[in-house]
C-alpha cells in the first residue's frame, strides 16, 4: 500500500485501519454503490474530514481494499510454490498446507474475500491473474518431478482457481468446511480422483 494520505502516529493508523474494516464490512454488505462515506465514518466514530485525511474518496478506499486482498492471495499462491527436494509421500499434504492458507485468509477476511473475489470489476482479472500465477507454480513443479508432463496445467489451475471459488461459497462462507479439511479434500481428489 502506499503512503499517500496517511496520517502519522498510532492513532492515526488505528483510525485509518478502522475505516479499511468498515469500509470493507459495509461494501460487502451493501455493494459498492449503495455504500456511503457517511455510514462508514458514522460506524467508525469518526468525521468525514477525518476519512478524507486518508483516502480521497469512495473508491479510493475501495480500490486500497482491493489491492489489499490481491495482494494477499497472490502472496499466498507464491509462497505455495513447492520447492525442489520434497519426499514425496509428503506431497500432498504440503499441497494442502498451501492450500489452506488461501482458505484461512478468505475464512478470516470474508469481507475482503466478498470484494477482491467475488464483487469488484476487476474480480475476473484477479481469478485469471490466480490461474496464470497457479499454472507458472505447477509448471515449476512439473519441472521438479512432481507431476505429469502430460497434464494441460492451465486448465488444471483454470479448474482449481473454479474450485476455489465456488468451495469457499458454498462450503467454507456456509461454516460447512474448516479450511484444512477443505484444502484436505480437495488435493485428495486432485491428486487421486475418485477411481476405486
Amino acid at each position: 500500500m502506499g503512503q499517500r494520505g496517511r496520517k502519522k502516529g498510532s492513532n492515526g493508523e488505528q483510525s485509518r485501519a478502522l475505516l479499511l474494516t468498515i469500509a470493507a464490512n459495509e461494501f460487502a454488505k451493501y455493494g459498492y454503490h449503495d455504500t456511503k462515506v457517511s455510514s462508514i465514518v458514522k460506524r467508525a466514530g469518526l468525521t468525514q474530514p477525518t476519512f478524507y485525511l486518508y483516502f480521497q474518496n469512495k473508491e479510493a478506499i475501495f480500490q486500497e481494499l482491493v489491492e489489499l486482498f490481491r495482494e494477499n492471495l497472490f502472496s499466498l499462491t507464491s509462497k505455495s510454490r513447492l520447492e525442489p527436494g520434497i519426499e514425496l509421500n509428503s506431497l500432498s499434504e504440503r499441497i494442502a498446507y498451501g492450500l489452506a492458507g488461501i482458505f484461512t485468509f478468505f475464512k478470516e477476511n470474508p469481507d475482503l474475500t466478498k470484494i477482491g473475489f467475488f464483487e469488484s470489476a476487476i474480480a475476473e482479472e484477479v481469478k485469471r491473474e490466480l490461474a496464470i500465477q497457479i499454472e507458472e507454480n505447477l509448471t515449476s513443479e512439473v519441472q521438479n518431478g512432481y507431476f505429469s508432463p502430460d497434464v494441460d496445467m492451465c486448465i488444471f489451475a483454470e479448474s482449481l482457481v473454479g474450485i476455489i471459488e465456488r468451495l469457499t461459497l458454498t462450503k467454507l462462507f456456509a461454516g460447512l468446511k474448516e479450511p484444512d479439511k477443505l484444502a484436505i479434500e480437495i488435493v485428495e481428489i486432485l491428486l487421486n480422483g475418485v477411481k476405486r
